[in-house]
């Protein structure tokens, strides 16, 4: 009879035969669109050991990741996605024992699908060694996912706000789950910091046991068009990500999304304790408190 351990061992050969390749770590992230998830995915591939790496970007929830990613990186350079859909392992076989593996999901988390499905299907959780819950400042983030979205033409203005309003609600649990982080030994990563300060990227990756071995912001990715703003911008340096709200201060529609969300009662209180500068601009908003001193917003 086999042992618990022999068990075990059984069951990750099951799943990392389908890689090709044992990982070292193996990361599952996740984030709402225009967060910075893909700028964080290439510098978490930047910092991982030897810099091997395999992304399965944007996997499908519900399922087998390592079936169901919209597309794939190999040491942070695109690979080919109709190959490795039908044989991953002659995608990512190459890239050897140790390297990082990392799982990504959009606009979902862990939380609307628990306690009755998994949010990753079949995979088998015990061999992740992480998750990471990436966030973004609201007033910045709708501003983004606004301006990206009103640049689909197939978009009816009904429809845009249909799912941009979804989506808001869908950040609102984002939140929840980043209050429970401690609880729940997620790792969070909060895009305003991590753009601002070099020291914050430090010590997320010392967090999630990686070296220090780019600790830049790279390349602006190429993901959903890249910048909502600043199209022709290559490198993220330059990317003035901070102030994307007030770049939409004057349109009528992100105006009157603002104004929904300002009587949103749960997302104002999860702002608060996250988000304080966007929390009360919202209030303001809503007329629940007097305008700030000159200065302070």
């Amino acid at each position: 009879m086999m042992s618990a351990e022999g068990q075990v061992q059984a069951e990750q050969r099951k799943e990392w035969a389908q890689l090709g390749f044992t990982p070292g770590q193996t990361l599952r992230l996740f984030g709402m669109r225009r967060s910075g998830n893909h700028a964080i995915a290439n510098w978490l591939q930047r910092n991982a050991p030897s810099g091997r790496s395999v992304f399965l970007n944007n996997c499908k929830p519900v399922t087998d990741p390592l079936q169901s990613f919209r597309s794939i990186e190999v040491n942070a350079k695109h690979a080919p996605h109709r190959i490795a859909v039908k044989t991953l392992a002659a995608v990512t076989g190459d890239v050897g024992d140790g390297a990082l593996l990392l799982l990504s999901y959009e606009d979902v988390t862990p939380a609307m699908f628990a306690p009755k499905r998994a949010v990753s299907g079949p995979f088998d959780e015990t061999l992740l060694t992480g998750n990471v819950l990436i966030y973004r400042g609201f007033l910045n983030w709708v501003a983004s996912l606004l301006k990206k979205m009103q640049g689909n033409a197939n978009y009816s203005l009904l429809r845009r706000n249909a799912i941009l309003l979804q989506a808001i609600d869908f950040y609102g649990l984002l939140l929840w789950q980043v209050d429970q982080a401690d609880e729940l030994g997620f790792t969070c990563i909060c895009y305003d910091d991590w753009v601002k300060s070099e020291s914050y990227r430090a010590k997320i990756l010392t967090q999630l046991g990686l070296s220090v071995r780019d600790n830049t912001l790279g390349q602006v990715q190429s993901y959903g068009g890249g910048s909502s703003f600043q199209k022709q911008v290559e490198s993220a340096g330059e990317l003035d990500v901070s102030r994307r709200w007030h770049q939409m201060a004057e349109d009528q529609e992100f105006a009157a999304v603002l104004q929904l969300a300002a009587h949103d009662t749960v997302l104002t209180s999860r702002l608060e304790r996250l988000f304080p500068r966007d929390a009360a601009l919202l209030a303001r908003i809503a007329g629940l408190n007097a305008p700030p001193e000159e200065g302070t917003l």
